[in-house]
């Protein structure tokens, strides 16, 4: 397998028989010019634009500095090649509408520009002479140790030659003794070159390509799928509760009126009692179909909206519930549809296991978030993972990052609370 780093392919045996060395070379290298050039840009851009800033035409060079990393956030993440071959994705948003106002508002309220100019900055102040010092300790000295024969040959008559201005060479023992030093010292550099490098690129990483970019956008593109998916569930939930009202529900009603005027002409016998049984059977049936169909998705919840539905629901309760629920207008229909399951849950357990005497459904929608509260005053007790009914619940309300908690202490009373976000 290819190293990917040149942390990795320093790792390895044949590091210094690599292009990595040159990749490291190349890299830090190019960040001397990027950087240098980075600085010139910056320093023209302030001066003209506090040079200019109390006139209106300032203003767009005072932009101009603002954005001026996101070509060097680009350039940052194309050079990271050649020493970092993981892809480093544009951390970026797609505005949300064309045009030259929506791509200013999205680049100057998001992380990712302000990190980017960071990095120029830091490149143009601090980042470039630390890469020219790296390459010149680790390449021209070495270099220039290496050559010192040479330089003997041509200072003349071969008699000395300085070597790195710092000592002089007078044999050629010596100056031979000096270049193959030169060599092990260079070779132990490209080492020296692939920390610098790694290390560089590690940072400008970490600002113009950070790992949770990524993870970021795939957070929003999994919660705008759950989203659509929830909307799709909700869909079609309606479409099976028109398809039943409008379809089966009035051939029961139909066949149920067919059998009761059969039964008024059959003369009284045994075929008449077959006739209303069947049609005992058909009223059954009706009923059954018709709670299914208020099971699904009721009517009243599409047409009035939460309010009016959990209305509904304790009125039909078998235990007294009391309702008082402050809503202004109508929510999400995702978010009514859970929140009346939730509430028909609940009282469908209250019913069941709680013995209460009396219930109650409290809450409202205040600062963005519907806020549901069930009360009774039975036995409490209840439990979460008990299989009660609870666990789907909580798992219905998570699909929109919404939070259930139960408070249902022995001998009671039971509170489950329900909060929503409605945006």
């Amino acid at each position: 397998m290819h190293p990917r780093t040149v942390w990795q392919a320093m790792a390895r045996p044949g590091f210094l028989l690599s292009p990595w060395p040159w990749r490291s070379a190349g890299y830090l290298l190019t960040g001397v010019l990027t950087g240098a050039v980075t600085l010139v840009a910056l320093t023209a851009l302030a001066a003209v634009g506090a040079l200019l800033a109390p006139a209106l035409v300032g203003l767009p060079l005072l932009l101009a500095v603002a954005l001026a990393g996101l070509p060097v956030g680009r350039l940052e993440r194309y050079r990271l090649r050649l020493v970092d071959r993981v892809p480093a994705p544009d951390p970026h948003r797609v505005p949300a509408a064309a045009g030259l106002w929506p791509w200013l508002r999205t680049r100057l309220t998001e992380r990712a520009t302000w990190r980017e100019l960071g990095c120029a900055v830091l490149s143009a102040v601090l980042l470039w002479p630390v890469d020219a010092l790296v390459l010149t300790a680790a390449v021209l000295c070495p270099l220039a140790a290496v050559a010192t024969p040479l330089l003997m040959l041509t200072a003349g008559r071969g008699r000395e030659a300085k070597v790195l201005k710092l000592w002089t060479v007078t044999t050629w023992p010596e100056a031979f003794g000096v270049a193959l030093l030169g060599l092990v010292v260079l070779a132990l550099s490209a080492y020296v070159l692939g920390a610098a490098a790694g290390a560089r690129a590690g940072l400008t990483r970490l600002l113009v390509a950070p790992d949770d970019a990524g993870l970021d956008g795939r957070l929003v593109e999994l919660a705008t799928s759950r989203a659509r998916l929830v909307d799709a569930f909700e869909a079609e939930r309606r479409r099976i509760e028109r398809d039943l009202h409008d379809g089966a529900q009035q051939r029961l009603v139909a066949l149920t009126m067919t059998l009761g005027l059969a039964r008024l002409d059959a003369p009284p016998g045994p075929l008449a009692d077959q006739l209303a049984k069947a049609q005992e059977e058909a009223g059954r049936a009706l009923a059954d179909l018709r709670e299914l169909i208020h099971g699904i998705h009721p009517k009243v919840l599409a047409d009035y909206g939460l309010a009016a539905a959990v209305a509904d629901a304790a009125d039909r309760s078998p235990v007294p519930v009391d309702v008082d629920l402050e809503l202004d207008g109508r929510l999400p229909e995702a978010v009514e549809a859970a929140a009346y399951f939730v509430v028909c849950e609940a009282l469908a357990n209250v019913a069941r296991h709680s013995g209460a005497r009396r219930a109650e459904v409290t809450g409202g929608h205040r600062d963005g978030r519907l806020v549901l509260r069930v009360r009774d005053d039975g036995r409490g007790g209840a439990d979460v993972g008990a299989g009660s009914g609870l666990t789907g619940l909580g798992d219905r309300v998570s699909v929109l990052d919404g939070t259930l908690s139960l408070s249902s202490p022995p001998g009671g009373p039971t509170l489950l609370q329900v909060e929503i976000p409605c945006a």
